[in-house]
């Protein structure tokens, strides 16, 4: 079964070239990071630089090993971190934090790599606008392209531990969006007017299936996670005009729980559910895959929904 449990370092300090804390310190920022799912937002980055005396960007890279803690490596071993510095809808920057999910005995192009999962983190949570992506390792060729997607993929700054990039210095004659003949991207979809016509579907689980990004197959979908003491956690699907690097809404959910610290077992979820658009069904296979990985969890609830026109 795949480790879903976040490794909390309770005996260690963060410092590095950035920032430096102490260990108590270090406690108090991990416990605020799961219980707020893995986001900071204005206020909590401003009084940690006041604290700290550093700028912005320091703490922003400064923190990016604490988001390697929510990582789940049980094939690679390998803890990565990122965290997107955005701006919200009322202006604000927020830094969301992402980690990299693996999944046991199945195919290696399940995981959530943590670039994806820091911009999943942005985007259901409301971020407007990406300004900076810190990674504490180079992107990987399947996350450049995941990015190409974004709407700001041309302007934000990636920053790694000693470079800082523009995307197109690492993606150079790229394939994207307007290549498929879609003038829509990632934070900038297409307006959507429609709605479920099935009046059992849950308002929200409606919600997040339609902000769903799907331009190549139309199926609004999403998934949503009930937990037993932790509230529920939601996924939308987003696509990638590669195809390939498009991101489940189970996976965009878990990596969710994930950072909220919690384990991915049948003491922590009483539920999960499905949500696809008739017609348009692509999902129900990649997430039964992806919970082959798993022992004793609920089984899925598939839902199929037409769209009103």
């Amino acid at each position: 079964m795949a480790s879903a449990t976040f490794l909390v370092q309770a005996n260690t300090a963060l410092s590095n070239t950035h920032i430096s804390l102490s260990v108590a310190q270090t406690q108090a920022l991990r416990s605020q990071l799961k219980t707020q799912r893995g986001i900071l937002n204005a206020n909590n980055i401003n009084q940690l630089c006041a604290q700290l005396n550093v700028t912005n960007d320091a703490l922003l890279q400064g923190l990016v090993p604490l988001a390697s803690e929510f990582a789940v490596a049980p094939v690679s071993n390998f803890h990565v971190g990122a965290i997107v510095k955005a701006l919200d809808e009322s202006g604000e920057v927020n830094f969301y934090f992402g980690a990299n999910a693996e999944f046991n005995r199945q195919a290696l192009s399940l995981v959530v790599h943590a670039e994806q999962s820091a911009i999943n983190n942005a985007w259901l949570n409301g971020a407007k606008k990406i300004l900076k992506i810190a990674i504490s390792d180079a992107p990987c060729g399947y996350c450049r392209q995941f990015m190409n997607e974004l709407a700001d993929a041309r302007e934000f700054d990636i920053l790694l531990p000693e470079q800082q990039f523009k995307l197109a210095d690492l993606l150079p004659h790229s394939f994207g969006p307007t290549d498929l003949g879609n003038q829509y991207s990632l934070f900038n979809p297409a307006p959507q007017a429609r709605s479920f016509n099935n009046t059992e579907v849950e308002q929200q689980l409606a919600a997040y299936a339609l902000a769903a990004y799907v331009p190549y197959s139309k199926n609004y979908s999403a998934v949503k996670i009930t937990t037993f003491n932790n509230g529920d956690f939601y996924g939308s699907y987003a696509e990638n005009a590669a195809y390939s690097p498009s991101l489940s809404p189970l996976q965009s959910a878990l990596s969710q729980l994930f950072l909220a610290g919690l384990s991915f077992d049948q003491h922590t979820v009483k539920g999960i559910t499905l949500l696809e658009t008739a017609g348009h069904e692509n999902q129900a296979g990649v997430a039964q895959a992806v919970l082959a990985s798993f022992v004793n969890l609920p089984p899925l609830e598939l839902i199929s929904a037409p769209l009103s026109e």
